[in-house]
């Protein structure tokens, strides 16, 4: 027996989540099972446990997009039992069974080895959050925005995807400027290596086509009048990697700064990314992120606090990672 965070639809209602005790008969198909240690909340899993969004597309249905673990039996022959593994994406917590569990049953295909330079709970401190924040990070350096190119903005930063964006481009030696709505986490974002901090206001009205060009490169997890007023204030030949719609899914903007400017704008995908470009990520973050400053943006739950710190997560009321220890 094992516990699970399992949510079901009740007639109209949204659906309604709670521990129950499982039998490896109730997980759902695939070729390896996966004695989970720890997993995360994103900001998509908000999304999907205080029904923002309708993520889980049936039911029932075990949320947490993203797990870290060891392999307990296996008849795919890329792994054996005792290896330690992470997931993130290809559904999990939406169309297959996710990470609020002591074990899932998974593709083979879908998982990777974790690098060795990390351990479980540092891949689900990571999370998607830092994965989706490398790919951005590798997407801006695809299109050669070097630390030398200038000043790198990085929105919705006291979240999961901005707080490991500044760690590692801070050591990768780009000057970062943050933008958030929290003044009181002013300091947190200095200690990631913030050099400058601006309020969010400054980004999220509308505003013209074209400003002042002040950014050679974004990593922007906010969409709608943030992501417009970023691309029209990036430099001539930036980067803007969009990787998020906290504002909204809308995109009320010009083509001015991609004619005028030559902006790129770099949609990143983390959900179905190609396992080569998944494989690189992971071991990048295992090489450029500050272990140390990791732990200090994250805090530990249980499986029993899920519910309530992803309702806590959307109301703004949480910075940093969270990691759920789901065997406490």
């Amino acid at each position: 027996m094992f516990n699970a965070l399992v949510f079901n639809m009740k007639s109209e209602q949204n659906p309604i989540g709670e521990i129950k005790q499982l039998n490896n008969s109730d997980l759902p198909e695939g070729d390896v099972i996966v004695k989970i240690e720890y997993s995360t909340i994103n900001y998509k899993d908000g999304l999907a446990i205080t029904s923002r969004l309708p993520i889980m597309k049936n039911f029932p249905m075990v949320p947490g997009i993203d797990f870290a673990g060891i392999v307990e039996e296996s008849s795919n022959e890329k792994y054996k039992v005792g290896d330690k593994v992470l997931l993130n994406g290809y559904g999990i917590g939406e169309k297959h069974w996710g990470g609020y569990s002591q074990k899932a049953k998974v593709n083979g295909n879908w998982l990777i080895k974790l690098p060795e330079k990390l351990t479980t709970k540092d891949a689900m401190a990571i999370g998607t959050a830092g994965y989706t924040a490398m790919l951005c990070i590798i997407a801006l350096e695809k299109h050669n925005i070097n630390p030398n190119k200038g000043e790198i903005l990085v929105t919705g930063a006291t979240g999961g995807v901005g707080s490991v964006a500044i760690s590692i481009l801070s050591k990768l030696g780009y000057s970062v400027t943050a933008s958030t709505g929290r003044k009181e986490h002013s300091d947190y974002l200095k200690s990631l290596g913030a050099k400058n901090i601006i309020n969010r206001k400054e980004l999220s009205e509308k505003s013209r086509p074209l400003g002042k060009e002040l950014w050679a490169g974004a990593v922007d997890s906010v969409g709608s009048y943030t992501l417009a007023n970023i691309c029209a204030s990036t430099m001539y030949g930036g980067t803007v990697a969009a990787c998020g719609l906290a504002q909204g899914s809308d995109l009320p903007a010009t083509v001015m700064p991609f004619i005028l400017r030559g902006v790129t704008l770099a949609g990143i995908d983390s959900v179905y990314c190609p396992l080569e470009d998944r494989i690189n990520a992971w071991n990048r973050l295992a090489e450029d992120l500050n272990l140390d400053q990791l732990k200090s943006m994250t805090q530990t739950i249980s499986l029993s606090e899920v519910i309530n710190t992803a309702t806590n997560l959307m109301e703004g009321k949480t910075y940093g990672r969270i990691v759920v220890d789901v065997n406490s």
